[in-house]
């Protein structure tokens, strides 16, 4: 009697390398965004890049506008500071210094203060 061990699967032949799903073709709003893009920076979009979904978005990324880092670019919006000023007033409190210069604490005063 052997003691060798079955193993049926070893002798089968070996799955080959499955196909790749074709590339998905980008959105109707990508391809609007990668032409607003291009239209600003005066880039071109190569033709291989607008046919491809995944393609596509890293142009778009290597492409689009840097966050701004401007001395004011820290400091909340027009509309969050109407939007504090509005709740302050319902709450009949004052608005801290400091949130003036920082988007995030006005975003934390904002929700701290919510009328719910």
């Amino acid at each position: 009697m052997s003691v060798e061990p079955q193993l049926p699967h070893l002798d089968a032949p070996r799955q080959g390398v499955l196909p790749l799903a074709p590339p998905q073709a980008p959105s109707a709003k990508q391809l609007q965004y990668a032409h607003a893009i291009a239209a600003k920076t005066g880039a071109v979009i190569p033709r291989d890049r607008r046919r491809n979904s995944t393609a596509l978005s890293a142009w778009i990324d290597a492409h689009k506008a840097r966050a701004d880092t401007s001395r004011f670019a820290n400091y909340p919006s027009s509309k969050q500071v109407a939007f504090a000023e509005r709740i302050a007033r319902i709450k009949h409190r004052d608005i801290p210094q400091e949130c003036f210069r920082d988007k995030r604490l006005m975003a934390r005063w904002i929700d701290g203060n919510k009328p719910r």
